[in-house]
C-alpha cells in the first residue's frame, strides 16, 4: 500500500527478526494495552474533574489567572483573540462554526485513538515511545489543571455559576467572547447541567488538545508516505489550534503549555525506552551467554 510507510521485510532463510522483536514486541499484548489505556483515561478523567470548577472561590481564582493571561498576552502584543473571533463569526454562516465546535468535541479523541492503534499494529518497535509520550504528556496536563485552573475565553462573558459574569451583568466586562458551543450547538454543550457538574471548566492550561494532535501527527507522520496525506498530517496540529481560538476555549498560550508537555513528555519517554531496551537486551545477552 504505497501510502503507508513499511519497511521491506526480508523472507526465506535470509528472514532477520528486528531487534525490537525480541526486546519489546514480545511484552507488548493487545489487551494489556487497552487496559493500560482505559485504566489510565478513566483516571486521568475523574482527576481532571476534581480540580477547578469545583469549591470556594474556585470562579474567582480561575478569572484572576485569566486575567493573567491576558495581561501577558498584551504585554507581548498578542491579545489578538477577540478580534479573531469577532472577524470568523462575521463570515457568511458564520463561517459554519457549528462544525468547528463538533470538530472540537471529537476529533482529538478519534484521531489520537486511531493513531495509537494504526501504530501498534503497523510499527510496533516505535509505539513505546510514543505510548509512554502519551501517557506522559497527559499526567503533566493533570498537574497544570490543578495547580493553575484557568477560566477559557468562553466563559468571560458567561452569566452561569461558571462565567466571569455571573451575578454581576450590569457591571461585567466580557471581553465580547460567545460562547459558540452554547450559541450555535454542536457535538454537546458545557451550559447543560449533567456536563457541567462533571467536567471541569476551568481545565485549559495546558491545552491537551495541542499536545494531542501534535502528538498524533507525529505518529501518523512515521505512517504515511503520500505526499498530499503527509500534508494534512503536518496541518492538523496548526487546524486544531485554529478550532480552539475561534471557538473561544483556549488562549493562545494554553497551545504553547500543550507543546511544552508534549516536549518534556517526549524527552521523559525516549530516557525510559531506551534505559528498558538497554536492560532488556542485557537480559537477552545474559541468557544468550548462559
Amino acid at each position: 500500500m504505497s501510502g503507508v510507510a513499511t519497511e521491506d521485510e526480508p523472507t526465506g532463510d535470509d528472514a532477520v527478526e528486528p531487534a525490537y522483536a525480541t526486546a519489546t514486541a514480545p511484552r507488548l499484548r493487545w489487551w494489556r494495552e487497552c487496559i493500560y489505556v482505559l485504566v489510565f483515561y478513566a483516571v486521568y478523567s475523574w482527576i481532571r474533574n476534581q480540580f477547578g470548577s469545583a469549591g470556594v472561590g474556585a470562579r474567582e481564582i480561575a478569572f484572576e489567572h485569566a486575567l493573567d493571561v491576558i495581561r501577558v498576552q498584551e504585554a507581548m502584543g498578542l491579545w489578538f483573540e477577540p478580534a479573531l473571533q469577532r472577524w470568523y463569526l462575521s463570515l457568511p454562516a458564520h463561517g459554519l462554526i457549528r462544525l468547528w465546535n463538533i470538530y472540537y468535541g471529537t476529533a482529538h479523541f478519534i484521531v489520537t485513538a486511531a493513531a495509537l492503534i494504526w501504530l501498534y499494529r503497523a510499527q510496533r518497535d516505535r509505539y513505546p515511545v510514543w505510548r509512554t509520550t502519551l501517557a506522559v504528556m497527559t499526567a503533566l496536563a493533570l498537574v497544570g489543571f490543578a495547580s493553575y485552573s484557568l477560566m477559557p475565553p468562553r466563559l468571560l462573558a458567561d452569566t452561569s455559576k461558571f462565567g466571569a459574569c455571573y451575578q454581576q451583568e450590569p457591571d461585567c466586562k466580557g471581553f465580547d467572547f460567545v460562547d459558540t458551543l452554547a450559541v450555535h450547538g454542536g457535538w454537546l454543550s458545557f451550559q447543560d447541567d449533567e456536563v457541567a457538574e462533571v467536567s471541569n471548566q476551568y481545565a485549559a492550561m495546558p491545552s491537551m488538545h495541542t499536545g494531542w494532535s501534535t502528538w498524533s501527527a507525529c505518529v501518523l507522520w512515521g505512517l504515511v508516505r503520500r505526499r498530499w496525506v503527509r500534508a494534512l498530517v503536518a496541518l492538523y496540529p496548526a487546524v486544531t489550534v485554529f478550532c480552539i481560538l475561534v471557538t473561544a476555549n483556549h488562549y493562545w498560550l494554553d497551545a504553547v503549555g500543550g507543546l511544552v508537555a508534549f516536549a518534556v513528555g517526549y524527552g521523559v519517554a525516549r530516557l525510559v525506552t531506551d534505559g528498558n531496551e538497554r536492560r532488556l537486551r542485557r537480559v537477552e545477552a545474559s541468557g544468550a551467554t548462559a
